[in-house]
């Protein structure tokens, strides 16, 4: 009897397994998307509709649009990539590496300058404006590093178009993305830094000093595109970032979404 209950239970266990190993091969893997730092909050949103409404779930890494191309560059396994500018999607199409077919402009962002929430700061964003005289003495302009990260370089080129950038140069600290820039003004280690408004909405210790002209810069663009290696379900998750449901989480996070889905 303890023989034939020890095997009647082995049986039970093995049929276990079996199942929940059946039950494990059928769930889809999860589709790999490297986004720009700028994205973390609102792309999580849009990552759990989309897998509520396809079953399909999604793998989220955020980081610097230049750090995240070239790691897709290095083999990195990546289905979508979404970049915060147009150039980092250009260098990887320049080497093949992304679906060209795929290439959509998601969403468009405005320029920031930001202080810590309890800051006196004012100031009018215009040619020649008092940004370096703003930061006082010792203070520090935090930023993406004008160098790689796009918001960094919306920056330079803001102040470059407004005439401020030689006298400010000196004063920046670059940070590797946007939320780490956006991070040094909140914790009040620099009294200023240029960050996207829509990163300044997410963090209740900053607040938004001014909007840069949206002319001092080049257009800031969110494209999107599946890499030459992603798999099949990657179209349906592009294909989702234009639905009314995506474009409402991306309109209250503070983007302006695309309308059309028509293919670059």
């Amino acid at each position: 009897m303890r023989r034939r209950f020890i095997g009647l239970l082995s049986g039970l266990l093995w049929l276990s397994w079996i199942g929940a190993a059946a039950v494990a091969a059928s769930d889809p893997p999860a589709l790999t998307v490297a986004a720009a730092a700028s994205l973390t909050d609102v792309l999580q949103k849009v990552g759990d509709e989309f897998t509520r409404a396809s079953g399909i779930p999604v793998k989220l890494t955020f980081a610097a649009s230049s750090a995240l191309a070239r790691q897709i560059e290095s083999g990195a396994s990546v289905d979508i990539f979404v970049s915060a500018d147009e150039e980092w999607m250009d260098y990887l199409s320049s080497r093949k590496l992304i679906d060209a077919a795929t290439r959509r402009d998601v969403v468009a962002n405005r320029l920031a300058l930001v202080a810590p929430a309890d800051s006196s700061i004012a100031l009018t964003i215009k040619p020649g404006f008092a940004l370096r005289a703003a930061l006082g003495r010792n203070g520090r302009l935090a930023t993406g590093d004008p160098d790689s990260v796009p918001a960094g370089k919306y920056a330079k080129s803001a102040l470059q178009s407004l005439g401020v950038w030689q006298e400010i140069e000196s004063r920046l600290v670059r940070a590797e993305n946007v939320r780490a820039a956006l991070a040094f003004v909140s914790r009040g280690e620099t009294p200023l830094g240029i960050v996207y408004q829509t990163d300044a909405k997410v963090d209740p210790n900053v607040r938004v000093v001014g909007l840069f002209p949206e002319d001092s810069h080049t257009p800031i663009t969110y494209p999107v595109a599946a890499t030459v290696t992603a798999r099949t379900q990657s179209a349906a998750f592009i294909d989702f970032l234009f639905t009314p449901t995506a474009r409402d989480i991306f309109e209250r996070a503070g983007f302006q979404p695309f309308l059309t889905t028509q293919k670059q």
